[in-house]
């Protein structure tokens, strides 16, 4: 399935919507280069969630908590991994949590050490606009992407 994200906006409202549609338990890789809309998008869900507060890339912290809308939210940014490894000292196990939704951006740094992904996101430039490959891996993944208004089959 694809997507097209006309702006910053829309990559934001794409990430409420799937926050106002996820379970308690859920995995999303974010896929994408650098300044496609990953951060963007996390941000847009926290704030589907009703989070409020700042939401930053945890670039260099690797992983960043919230609690919101009762939801346990772990949003990792995988960039500067260079092998899976480095990730056994970051506390993993709590990502396993039957309450905790993930957002990992950059998964393809951390593949073994993560759980597995429900939906994955691939957001690529098209112009000046965003366009977001939708992969359910999951049945949660697919009421996942079946929720989102404006995805169609490719």
């Amino acid at each position: 399935m694809i997507c097209v994200l006309r702006d910053e906006g829309d990559t934001a409202a794409l990430g409420r919507r799937l926050a106002q549609v996820c379970p308690i338990r859920a995995v999303i890789w974010l896929h994408g280069p650098l300044g496609a809309g990953k951060t963007t998008l996390v941000r847009g869900f926290l704030r589907g969630l009703g989070y409020h507060g700042t939401v930053k890339s945890p670039t260099y912290t690797l992983i960043e908590p919230y609690d919101s809308g009762g939801h346990r939210v772990f949003h990792l940014d995988l960039y500067r991994i260079s092998h899976p490894a480095e990730l056994d000292n970051l506390g993993l196990r709590e990502l396993q949590d039957d309450r905790a939704v993930v957002l990992v951006e950059w998964p393809e740094r951390g593949v073994g050490a993560l759980p597995p992904a429900d939906l994955s996101l691939e957001l690529e430039y098209q112009g000046t606009m965003r366009r977001v490959i939708v992969r359910p891996l999951t049945s949660t993944g697919n009421e996942l992407a079946k929720a989102v208004p404006g995805f169609r089959a490719a």
